[in-house]
């Protein structure tokens, strides 16, 4: 089910949007300024982000930023500024595409599924390669192995999921969220210490200086990510 983070400080507009939206079967969180948008967008991991520019503590144009430091989810502005110089700097700052209010829920549908289908089609790929080196360490993806230093490393299946992953899709972000539940299922999403705890044995297992990790990032409040 798609998931939408709705980011409207308009409460009624808001919450119209939101009874459209899952009346459709989207899955919906709303955000009524830009600090509560950018927690959502990392704990939630939504699809798509349905974003107002004019927000109470912070310009829409900046919560794109923030998004793009961390993340390539799609963004669809859905604002009342109609000049070119606003929808340049937005589209400039990594939005999608933009829309101006007042606006038809058809058209807001049809480029919602427009902009997940982009997203579909240009996910990242998994490495290409079963084999990943680095100076420290090498993983064989398909015989499930790492060897550090001309010896195994014996990973427990927790240890190696989470490694799998994260190795997977080098330099990609992935968020607790996201990895809580393919490791640990859907019920686990917010046990983020289990993160902490499995990510701190890897570390010790693969890195030279485990409390200043070269390999295996951690991202503050977002997730984490291999780089290679």
């Amino acid at each position: 089910m798609t998931r939408v983070l709705v980011v409207e400080d308009d409460a009624q507009l808001a919450r119209a949007l939101a009874i459209n939206l899952r009346a459709r079967t989207y899955e919906v969180d709303s955000a009524p300024d830009g600090a509560s948008a950018l927690r959502l967008a990392a704990d939630k991991s939504p699809d798509v982000v349905v974003l107002d520019l004019g927000l109470p503590d912070m310009d829409g144009v900046d919560v794109i930023r923030g998004l793009r430091g961390w993340s390539r989810v799609p963004v669809l502005v859905l604002s009342a500024r109609t000049g070119s110089e606003d929808k340049i700097r937005a589209l400039d700052a990594g939005a999608d595409d933009y829309m101006t209010k007042p606006f038809s829920m058809d058209e807001l549908m049809a480029r919602l599924r427009a902009a997940t289908r982009r997203t579909e089609e240009t996910l990242p790929t998994p490495y290409a390669s079963h084999l990943v080196t680095t100076d420290e360490f090498t993983v064989d993806l398909v015989a499930k192995r790492v060897r550090r230093a001309d010896r195994d490393v014996r990973l427990t299946p927790t240890e190696w999921h989470l490694l799998e992953i994260l190795i997977s899709h080098p330099g990609v972000l992935v968020s607790q969220r996201r990895l809580l539940q393919e490791v640990w299922g859907p019920s686990y999403s917010r046990k983020t210490n289990y993160l902490r705890v499995y990510m701190a044995q890897l570390r010790r297992k693969l890195e030279v200086d485990p409390s200043h990790p070269r390999y295996l990032i951690t991202q503050p409040g977002m997730g984490y990510r291999f780089e290679a």
